[in-house]
């Protein structure tokens, strides 16, 4: 498989700093801490102070379970003395955080025998489906791989024509059928002409759904189960997509997209848009599922690969390791 090194070089370490540098801007104002040294300042680190500061979690949508996972921790280094200011309690709180979030820090790794390598993308109306399906087809041929999208959106005539769009600008094939067509159809018809044409990447956009219609879900498994009958291991990877800004919504479509279908990679969007990156947590501590990608604006470059280690400090403290302390 091409690894995290292979992938990582052809974005060029001038521009994943500069990722990371807008992460820390856009996340500052929904961080876990704003204001907190200056209300805790002077007062002692207790009981009192961390019931406080769960509240604080809460309304950043951090969620109970994971809520009640960091106070666990920061009890018993409260009880170990080991909480003696209020620099010392906001360490421990990134460790924490830091702690969820590093087992779901797993980048997308396309494997070079599987022609092509097929993504199928879902998730709800309006969390930014399409537009992730662009960035990632930028990114992939910006590796040097050959890309091909399916426009499995056949619902709204828009979403093929804005599928058709991103094809030209990143250089992909696509294919696509007119508005009302079977989608299990046009992705078999897409996997096909994919293999013909030994492309690299196959990326199947689908139709936006909630999660509550299982008439809707139900025609996701039929895509699911066409696909596999061109090539039994695919979809290779199911990407849900979600909009931070849904908050706790996030984690239920989560929930039941994963047991509907089975999802293996998450890229959630929108973090720019919303006080409450808290859901980012959650998500980690209730599903553990591998979090690939996270969008923070709407230009290419504000899309990258999730870095527990960063995405805690920016979220935390507002800030970031400097370059030769960063970890994957």
């Amino acid at each position: 498989m091409f690894g995290r090194e292979t992938q990582e070089a052809s974005a060029g370490p001038a521009q994943r700093q500069g990722f990371l540098r807008r992460l820390t801007q856009r996340l500052g104002r929904g961080r876990l801490t704003v204001d907190l040294a200056n209300l805790f300042r002077g007062r002692k680190i207790d009981a009192d102070l961390l019931e406080e500061l769960e509240a604080r979690l809460l309304t950043a949508d951090v969620g109970v379970e994971a809520t009640e996972f960091i106070l666990a921790g920061l009890n018993k280094r409260l009880a170990r003395k080991e909480l003696a200011d209020v620099e010392a309690l906001i360490a421990a709180l990134r460790a924490a955080v830091e702690e969820i979030l590093a087992p779901c820090a797993q980048p997308l790794l396309i494997d070079p025998d599987c022609k092509p390598f097929t993504l199928l993308v879902v998730g709800v109306n309006g969390s930014g489906k399409t537009t992730t399906i662009g960035k990632l087809a930028r990114r992939f041929t910006g590796e040097g791989r050959s890309v091909m999208l399916a426009a499995g959106d056949t619902f709204r005539a828009a979403a093929i024509e804005q599928l058709t769009v991103w094809a030209e600008r990143t250089g992909a094939g696509c294919i696509a059928q007119h508005a009302g067509a079977d989608p299990a159809a046009v992705v078999f018809d897409a996997l096909q002409a994919a293999r013909a044409r030994r492309t690299d990447v196959l990326i199947c956009d689908t139709a936006g759904r909630l999660h509550s219609q299982s008439h809707l879900m139900e025609e996701l498994k039929k895509v699911k189960r066409v696909l596999q009958r061109g090539d039994p291991r695919a979809p290779h990877e199911v990407l849900l997509v979600l909009d931070a800004n849904q908050g706790q919504n996030a984690l239920v479509q989560a929930v039941q997209f994963h047991e509907a279908i089975g999802v293996t990679g998450l890229a959630i969007t929108k973090l720019d848009g919303t006080a409450k990156g808290g859901i980012v947590i959650a998500i980690a501590r209730r599903l553990g599922l591998p979090i690939r990608f996270i969008g923070i604006g709407e230009q290419p470059a504000d899309f990258g690969e999730f870095d527990a280690h960063a995405f805690a400090a920016a979220l935390v403290e507002g800030s970031h390791a400097p370059a030769g302390q960063e970890r994957a």
